[in-house]
């Protein structure tokens, strides 16, 4: 197994008192940076930008600025190719998130000084994912993955700290952390006030 506990360490920090993660996928830069700031302002700390496009790339790299200048960090998310790191982290990405569990993605994030968030929907790919020493995992689609399969994989790996991504909406958020993820991620939800509101509240949960 990978000497790689300083990746659990920053995540349990960088998560510390929250347990909400909004995403913001193909808005530009400057959309991306209102809903950022409208996030922070909600007490929304932790963010997510896919990059798959030169103008996500832009839009990472505004949004890490300001980020910085509140003492906050910016993750680069949808990282499916290795290749992709060196511009994601010049951007200013501080870690990087995948859909799935991809071993050349992990060793080189790690490489890079990188924390890494690799997707996991089986049994399978947690194990892998243990092999490189990772225990924060992103639980993909968790729409269909649902409370029933959190409360599962927590059995055998009770070490496992799911961040609880794809599909997530005020509909399902606090059933999906009851079964035990860790966080929640939501993605459009920072364009509706209602959800907005809910996700905000969810930020300031008590963590036990």
């Amino acid at each position: 197994m990978n000497d790689s506990g300083w990746v659990a360490d920053w995540f349990a920090k960088e998560f510390a008192g929250t347990r909400v993660m909004a995403i913001l996928r193909g808005l530009g830069a400057e959309r991306s940076l209102v809903l950022a700031e409208r996030a922070w302002d909600a007490g929304i700390r932790v963010l997510e930008l896919p990059v798959q496009s030169a103008a996500d790339l832009d839009a990472l790299r505004a949004v890490a600025a300001a980020a910085a200048g509140r003492d906050l960090r910016v993750g680069a998310g949808t990282v499916l190719d290795a290749r992709q790191l060196a511009s994601i982290k010049k951007a200013g990405a501080a870690y990087t998130v995948s859909p799935g569990t991809d071993d050349d993605v992990i060793r080189r994030s790690l490489d890079a000084g990188l924390p890494t968030l690799p997707g996991v929907a089986t049994a399978t790919e947690i194990q892998r994912c243990r092999r490189f020493g990772l225990t924060w995992l992103k639980a993909f689609p968790a729409e269909t993955l649902g409370p029933r399969w959190i409360r599962a994989m927590r059995g055998p790996f009770p070490e496992a700290v799911f961040v609880a991504t794809g599909g997530v909406s005020g509909g399902n958020a606090e059933a999906l952390l009851s079964a035990g993820a860790r966080v929640v991620a939501f993605g459009s939800a920072l364009e509706d006030p209602g959800e907005l509101a809910h996700m905000s509240r969810l930020a300031a949960l008590n963590i036990h």
